[in-house]
């Protein structure tokens, strides 16, 4: 009798143990922010999702965000989770930032543009250079119009709008324009969105200069909360269930630099002269369009060619 005792006594100890230590992992989870768990109720699995703790003080090129106000809480919330749990596409942000930001940062401080404008790319594009339904193109995500207006070369054979640094400048030509005629960055980023004639028709509507005070359209109303959420991730990963090591990000490619002001009839020949490939040219220099490069006028254009690790 006094044996059952002893393995009963054990055995409720073990139970309560494992009570509480489940209890200890929850309230932790709960803490550390939205990290996935797992529970088993009745043999069926279920994941348990928590909701995001909004940080305290945030901003976007130090023009403070008013997290005061309960709108502009529960939008940046939205943004939050949206990214924080579209895993896939937040984690390509992450590994893929490493990789472009030696090549965009240093023409946003060339230009005066603050640094937090390549959460803008992240947000046109993930950093990658893509075509929207509306034939928007690239990092930058410019249609061709504006892409000519702001000095990109843009025909069947070259792109300009595919090419890293110069679409960067693009872009901060526009941004700098807004930016003078807003007075404040967090409205020259709505206005690359929405357009400069049109935000500063809302803006004299409404009688305000505040984005954070403008009734918008939809997408508009998003478009800086989601930069500022990818900020906040991609500068706190951790926070938001992210657990990235320096290993598992995108590394910049080693390339030198070359000037060339002649046709290529053959591109392929061309990267083969320079001991790469085909592929290895394109991946680097996605602006040239085609398989050949006319240059009757001898234009100068830079050209990388990749370097072996």
């Amino acid at each position: 009798m006094k044996k059952i005792f002893i393995i009963t006594t054990l055995a409720c100890i073990v139970i309560i143990g494992f009570i509480v230590l489940s209890q200890i992992q929850n309230n932790k989870a709960k803490a550390d922010g939205p990290e996935v768990s797992k529970l088993r109720i009745d043999n069926t699995e279920i994941v348990k999702t928590y909701p995001i703790v909004l940080p305290v003080k945030l901003n976007f090129c130090n023009e403070l965000v008013p997290l005061k106000d309960q709108d502009v809480r529960e939008r940046l919330d939205r943004e939050l989770l949206v990214n924080t749990y579209w895993q896939s596409q937040t984690l390509l942000i992450i590994k893929e930032f490493n990789k472009l930001k030696p090549l965009l940062e240093p023409v946003l401080k060339e230009y005066g543009v603050p640094e937090d404008f390549i959460y803008l790319a992240a947000a046109e594009s993930g950093f990658r250079n893509v075509v929207s339904p509306s034939k928007a193109v690239g990092v930058w995500q410019l249609i061709e119009e504006t892409a000519k207006i702001y000095g990109l070369e843009v025909n069947g054979e070259v792109d300009e709008r595919y090419h890293f640094e110069k679409s960067t400048a693009a872009a901060c030509k526009f941004l700098k324009q807004a930016y003078d005629k807003f007075g404040s960055w967090t409205m020259a980023a709505a206005a690359y969105n929405m357009g400069i004639a049109g935000l500063s028709e809302t803006s004299l509507k409404q009688k305000s200069s505040s984005y954070y005070d403008l009734m918008l359209n939809n997408e508009t109303s998003r478009y800086v909360f989601r930069i500022l959420a990818l900020k906040e991730i991609v500068l706190n990963p951790a926070k938001y269930g992210f657990i990235v090591n320096e290993t598992d990000l995108y590394q910049p490619y080693k390339y030198k630099t070359i000037s060339i002001n002649s046709n290529i009839e053959s591109l392929a020949d061309f990267a083969a002269s320079h001991q790469i490939n085909y592929k290895e040219l394109k991946i680097l220099n996605p602006w040239l369009r085609s398989t050949t490069l006319t240059n009757n006028i001898h234009k100068t254009y830079s050209i990388k060619i990749m370097q072996p690790e």
